[in-house]
């Protein structure tokens, strides 16, 4: 502990970067580790007026000392609890969090994607709080990127410049700041570790995927989803004119027209519409923005093909990937089916909608029901299926919104990558620390390590306690920022924090052994291997499985 720099806490700290003075400030853990925090560093120009929708601009130098001792606004975006919009459209602001701003050599830095179905999310310290990270010799990035239609919208006229994944646009020049700059606050900027959980996740696999962010990162860790999940692929659609005719456009469906109104709509309502049709909403389809296929070639397209097409040529199958899953996902879908029980005997009298849909494509329509059927009695067995039978269900939608399409990213990796891929599996189920479960199931008793559950341990947030440093929970705090830590230093996992445990990369003969993280760590193959192979072989062509 260097009670020098603790001493310093609350005292400002000034940096000179190529781009203009900032002030950050000295700063200390819940747990009296001493660090520098510079936050709401602008890397983009606001993506205002005839910016909206399209790809970031580096941000401009400045004069005079920048004020970086607080988050930027989140992003624009709508409140689902409470119905209300909140944030700023002038939202491309980044937090560097350093444990020492000089040392013998720069720091790994490890640069973070937050999840929020594309639609909510923030970098601030509400949610994403560096405090456990700062207890090891790293350099943390949290940055804030434009959701739902803002980040997402996509015409496909090319004079207009508004292909779509303005988003992961965001992130790409983020990443280029972080190439650029992160020597100024001690970190190594070719030693860049990106993870992201849930959409986060997907967005950071989505970079993977593409030619834009060839060597602006070294490794990734996919916490709970990838650019596979289903969600993450809605077609090529009109959303854009779907949205502008919920706000009162009374024009034709054609491009130019469309955008000029859109970028003279107020912000809020960009972020406030019900666009899905019923028979999206039948397909599971859970929002009208997220990343997708441009429509054309540009200059910055991030994803020119489906992610499934880009698996066995991407260049990131040289570069290590942990990837895994928490082991009840599917709690994330607690209240919905509480609130809409109907929804389950829906699938009982409709069980071809359960299939994943890529899989349907190898089958005719009047086989799904059959397929359907035979999926339920493999979630239900020995018992039948009953609209009694909610966590049954939970767990249905689990593999179908997560774990499945992960499982197929794994094959892929082993058949394509080169580099290591190490697979973990989450399942620590504190009775009171689980903070996610208790956002989905309120006040109900419900045990489960439910989807997102793993980011209680991974940073600090206004929900968080300072827990006992000989509890279990905080043991699961040091081994899991030890894991990620250990990894964006040297690409292995294995740390002090999980001996004698030795966690090896997967192998072809075993695409599911993985590390158990619960209150006691163990390597085993995944209890859902079951399951995961059954789904697998509803993919009747190789090929469609990854």
């Amino acid at each position: 502990m260097n009670w020098a720099e603790i001493s310093l806490e609350g005292h400002e700290q000034l940096l000179t970067l190529p781009l203009g003075e900032i002030k950050g400030q000295c700063c200390q853990t819940i747990y009296a580790q001493a660090y520098y925090s510079f936050e709401g560093i602008p890397y983009a120009k606001p993506p205002l007026g005839e910016l909206r929708f399209k790809a970031p601009q580096p941000v401009e130098p400045w004069t005079g000392v920048k004020d970086c001792t607080q988050c930027a606004s989140k992003p624009l975006q709508k409140n689902s609890r409470i119905g209300k919009v909140e944030g700023s459209e002038d939202c491309l602001y980044l937090n560097v969090y350093t444990k020492q701003l000089k040392s013998e050599q720069p720091l790994p830095v490890i640069v973070f994607i937050y999840g929020g179905a594309f639609y909510q999310g923030e970098a601030t310290r509400n949610v994403y709080g560096p405090d456990y990270f700062m207890n090891e010799q790293v350099v943390l990035v949290t940055l804030n990127y434009r959701l739902c239609s803002l980040g997402f919208l996509s015409l496909a006229d090319p004079a207009l410049q508004v292909p779509g994944n303005a988003a992961l646009k965001d992130q790409i020049l983020a990443l280029k700041w972080v190439r650029q700059y992160i020597a100024h606050f001690n970190g190594d900027p070719n030693n860049v570790t990106l993870f992201g959980e849930s959409a986060g996740a997907a967005c950071v696999h989505s970079l993977m995927l593409s030619e834009q962010t060839r060597d602006l990162l070294q490794r990734v860790v996919l916490m709970s989803g990838c650019a596979l999940n289903f969600w993450v692929n809605m077609p090529q659609t009109d959303m854009a004119y779907r949205l502008a005719k919920f706000h009162g456009y009374n024009g034709e469906n054609i491009d130019a027209d469309v955008l000029c109104f859109l970028q003279q709509l107020e912000p809020d309502k960009l972020v406030q519409h019900s666009l899905l049709n019923e028979e999206e909403r039948q397909k599971l389809y859970m929002f009208p923005f997220g990343p997708i296929v441009e429509p054309y070639i540009s200059e910055d397209c991030v994803l020119p093909k489906r992610p499934f097409e880009l698996l066995k040529s991407t260049w990131s199958n040289r570069m290590p990937l942990i990837i895994g899953a928490n082991s009840f996902e599917g709690l994330y879908m607690y209240q919905r089916l509480k609130m809409f029980p109907q929804i389950m005997q829906m699938l009982l009298n409709y069980p071809e909608r359960i299939l994943p849909e890529d899989a349907k494509s190898a089958y005719t329509p009047e086989q799904w029901q059959e397929m359907g059927e035979k999926l339920l009695k493999l979630f239900f067995s020995p018992k039948q299926p009953s609209d009694r039978s909610m966590y049954k269900f939970l767990d249905i939608y689990g593999y179908k919104l997560f774990c499945h399409d992960i499982h197929r990213c794994i094959l892929a990796r082993l058949a394509y990558a080169n580099a290591s891929t190490y697979l973990y599996r989450f399942d620590f189920d504190s009775p009171d620390f689980n903070l996610y479960r208790a956002k989905y199931c309120g006040l109900d008793q419900v045990r489960g390590v439910a989807h997102a559950d793993d980011l209680s341990y991974t940073f600090f947030s206004n929900d968080s306690w300072k827990v006992s440093t000989d509890s279990a929970e905080y043991k699961i705090i040091r081994r899991l920022i030890g894991i990620i830590a250990a990894f964006a230093k040297n690409s292995d996992p294995n740390c002090s924090e999980i001996k004698p445990i030795v966690w090896m990369p997967l192998e072809d003969a075993n695409p599911n052994l993985a590390l158990n993280i619960s209150y006691d760590l163990s390597i085993m193959e995944l209890p859902e291997s079951a399951k995961l192979n059954a789904l697998d072989e509803l993919f009747a062509l190789k090929e469609q499985l990854y």
